[in-house]
């Protein structure tokens, strides 16, 4: 049977992408790639055509898979950070599989987590925050939303993809304390990666003055500036194991 490949191109770093991500791009046929979102350096590994689905219709990018799988080509769907994360490729997959061919996915380093490694924090640490939420805030594809109820969760942190542009909407409606810190991270992992840090209360401010509207990841919680936290059991005195 015919495969196509969905590949988690990273964060940004050519260099993160895993090695069986690499090893498909260096014997693609044909790589389609999303756009602005996936480092034009992922490109110089492979000899295959590429193809920037940036304004390709759906359908488009489907017949573009389907007839070159069909010609017995390798074909590499490349997708920003992990494909599992508003990646949009469960439809995609549908649309492949009806037609008779084989889809796999290659997991990806998610940009949140290279948000995380570039503000050198956990994104559950004991004693601050035992749970992390994935979402997005309402907007053009989305008609509504749950940050508030969302927000009210103890112990956790919030992570918010596709919502910078809209940063000073959410942090009105994030049922938090004003003072709880809050990191934008634009372009984690790249070579142009820029932290913002503050609070509920300023953020939005330190965020438009900075005119970043968009590819960045909101980190709202205390594990932004851990202050006081529990060290791990692993390293626990109270550990029978610890050496």
């Amino acid at each position: 049977m015919k495969t196509v490949y969905f590949v988690g191109a990273g964060p940004g770093d050519a260099k993160l992408i895993t090695v069986r991500g690499k090893e498909l791009l260096e014997i693609a046929d044909v790589v389609i790639y999303t756009g602005s979102l996936v480092n034009k350096e992922l490109l110089e590994y492979t000899k295959g055509e590429t193809v920037n689905s940036h304004g390709m219709k759906l359908d488009q990018i489907i017949d573009l898979m389907i007839g070159s799988a069909l010609q017995g080509k390798t074909v590499v769907r490349l997708h920003s950070g992990d494909p599992s994360i508003y990646g949009a490729i469960t439809e995609q997959i549908r649309e492949l599989e009806q037609k008779g061919l084989n889809v796999t996915i290659i997991p990806g380093v998610s940009s949140l987590f290279a948000a995380s490694a570039a503000l050198k924090t956990q994104l559950t640490l004991k004693g601050v925050s035992e749970a992390v939420i994935i979402t997005r805030p309402r907007g053009t594809t989305l008609e509504d939303d749950d940050l508030a109820s969302l927000s009210e969760h103890s112990n956790m942190t919030m992570a918010l993809f596709l919502g910078t542009d809209k940063i000073r909407d959410i942090m009105t409606r994030i049922r938090m304390p004003s003072d709880t810190p809050v990191a934008v991270v634009y372009h984690a992992s790249w070579k142009d990666e820029k932290i913002i840090r503050g609070t509920i209360k300023d953020i939005a401010d330190k965020v438009e003055a900075s005119e970043i509207t968009k590819s960045a990841i909101i980190i709202i919680g205390n594990v932004v500036s851990p202050e006081e936290y529990v060290n791990s059991y692993l390293y626990s005195d109270n550990n029978p194991s610890f050496p």
